[in-house]
């Protein structure tokens, strides 16, 4: 909704022409395994005051690879509100390494309301053994209407 000449605007409306920033820390490592698992400490509960709120994610995956295999990955993801959001942060398991691996999203919220927001990591197939370490995390920014 548009701001009209000599409309009296409210705080409310000011609020959310304001983008809100939130983020994320990975608490604990997560050794990964062949089922996406939330890496600890990634999620995030916010409010959107509108409905299509627009909203950002970067995510960082920070990935130790303990056993290699030549064509297992560790694959990270965004689930917003229970739904995987297309595009994946993947990194080879091919050689014994640690590496940051990082995707961007965006999307908007069907409704006004409360969100969740977490990263999860999983490994492609069984052979290789895989960590995301405690420097992931990421940061969402909300930008509401008027």
């Amino acid at each position: 909704m548009p701001i009209l000449a000599g409309q009296i605007v409210t705080a409310g409306q000011l609020n959310r022409l304001q983008p809100r920033q939130f983020s994320a820390a990975a608490t604990s490592a997560l050794s990964a395994s062949t089922t996406y698992a939330l890496i600890p400490g990634c999620s995030l509960t916010l409010p959107s005051t509108a409905a299509t709120a627009a909203w950002t994610a970067t995510g960082v995956f920070d990935c130790s690879v303990t056993t290699t295999h030549t064509t297992n990955l560790m694959v990270g993801r965004l689930v917003v509100d229970t739904v995987a959001q297309a595009g994946l942060a993947v990194h080879a398991m091919d050689t014994l390494d640690r590496d940051t691996v990082a995707m961007l999203w965006s999307g908007t919220f069907a409704a006004a309301g409360s969100h969740t927001l977490q990263m999860e990591g999983v490994i492609s197939s069984a052979g290789g053994a895989g960590t995301f370490q405690i420097y992931s995390g990421f940061t969402v920014t909300v930008t509401e209407t008027v």
